[in-house]
């Protein structure tokens, strides 16, 4: 099992949304990064867990907990000329991005940049990490284990 940091903008898609949406799963689609669609695409197993980050807005950091319940598939908004995803590139043949459905786990307290920078434990954690802008990271099993153990409870 691997352990991932995701991006959401909570006005685009809150952990709320994904609350309400509990076990159905919700696809984590519209990721145009090359190297965060190779995170899913390559290496996102279900069964890893996700730390939910809320970004973009007045008070950014870890909003809740979530799972990945589906392996990637290809995002269905690059073929939608009506999407703000759409990619005129990418064809069904040949699909450029992907994503994966994420379940709900449970909503946090919210976990602050300010708060996660106290920590030594946690200094090497990519979402820290100078000019680090990925909507999707890897998280380091001590640095999971830490959040949810020690920040969390």
């Amino acid at each position: 099992m691997r352990y991932w940091l995701m991006k959401s903008e909570p006005d685009e898609f809150s952990i709320d949304d994904l609350a309400r949406a509990r076990r159905r799963g919700s696809a984590w689609f519209g990721v145009r990064n090359y190297q965060a669609r190779n995170f899913m695409r390559d290496q996102m197993q279900i069964g890893d867990q996700v730390l939910f980050y809320h970004s973009s807005c007045p008070e950014p950091g870890i909003a809740g907990l979530a799972e990945v319940c589906t392996k990637a598939y290809p995002d269905e908004t690059q073929f939608d000329p009506k999407s703000k995803y759409y990619d005129a590139k990418a064809t069904r043949d040949d699909p450029r991005w992907a994503n994966v459905d994420l379940w709900f786990v449970k909503k946090t307290r919210l976990l602050g940049l300010a708060e996660l920078r106290r920590h030594k434990a946690l200094a090497g954690m990519r979402l820290l990490a100078r000019g680090n802008r990925l909507s999707i990271t890897p998280v380091d099993a001590d640095e999971w284990k830490f959040i949810t153990t020690k920040l969390l409870t």
